[in-house]
């Protein structure tokens, strides 16, 4: 269902329902929803890489799920098993590991939005994305996409994908600034690895902060109020031993050894 490796301060997680297209089902949600909740807790992880098996990386709910079935259509069913796929994506900005999404294939619906809540997204040839949840009768604004879309291409962009469902192609996805590079479905790791290697040479701390920052100054109410968070960080950076050790590193041309403190 997840599958989850670890590399060093480095978690790959991978979604592992190829026979399905990774389609999103109770036990995936609930998997998905516990591991991004538990990262708040789990500084020792530095940065996630959220990927997966098969074809597709994801097609978004699984429709055939007995959860979400016919049987569960009333109003207080329904409110309860939307608010809680939601807080994945909530999870997903709150923890504080940066997440480099690798998209091959299709990544619909709540795949889609998968990857939008993630920092980096790294696309495979053959990746589309769309907002599906507008083509089975439903608002194109869904976990978090009217949130996501508009803040990575712009209103008029995220409008056009919303409203119609238009799959967005890794082409058009790399002009528009939707993801960072396209490479061929199986090198997707290989790109993954350039950004983990330079994560890595950052303090702990400082990486932490940086994500933290981001997702406050995306919401800002002025420049001032994004100035202000930023001093603080820097003024708590500035007192650490890895910002001392960062400085030793860069006069003795070596790699700096972070102790996190």
């Amino acid at each position: 269902m997840l599958l989850i490796e670890t590399r060093g301060s480095v978690e790959w997680v991978t979604l592992n329902r190829s026979e399905s297209g990774n389609a999103l089902n109770a036990e995936m949600v609930e998997a998905l929803l516990g591991y991004f909740e538990g990262l708040r807790e789990r500084e020792g992880v530095r940065i996630v890489v959220l990927k997966a098996n098969g074809r597709h990386f994801c097609v978004g709910l699984d429709l055939a799920s007995a959860a979400f079935g016919s049987q569960q259509r009333n109003l207080r069913n329904v409110w309860a098993v939307q608010r809680r796929i939601s807080r994945i994506y909530l999870a997903m900005r709150k923890c504080p590991q940066p997440i480099i999404c690798l998209v091959q294939g299709a990544a619909c619906g709540g795949g889609f939005s998968l990857a939008l809540a993630s920092d980096i997204r790294i696309a495979g040839e053959t990746a589309k994305l769309n907002a599906a949840y507008i083509k089975i009768g439903l608002t194109g604004c869904d976990m978090g996409s009217s949130y996501f879309l508009p803040r990575l291409v712009g209103t008029s962009l995220a409008s056009e994908l919303l409203m119609t469902g238009r799959f967005i192609h890794a082409t058009r996805a790399l002009a528009v600034g939707l993801v960072s590079e396209i490479v061929a479905d199986d090198a997707l790791e290989d790109a993954a690895q350039s950004f983990i290697d330079d994560m890595l040479l950052t303090s702990p701390m400082g990486l932490r902060l940086t994500k933290d920052a981001l997702n406050f100054s995306v919401d800002a109410s002025s420049l001032e109020a994004a100035m202000a968070v930023e001093d603080r960080h820097q003024s708590l950076l500035a007192l650490t031993d890895d910002a001392l050790e960062a400085g030793l590193a860069f006069f003795e041309k070596r790699k700096p050894r972070y102790q996190d403190q």
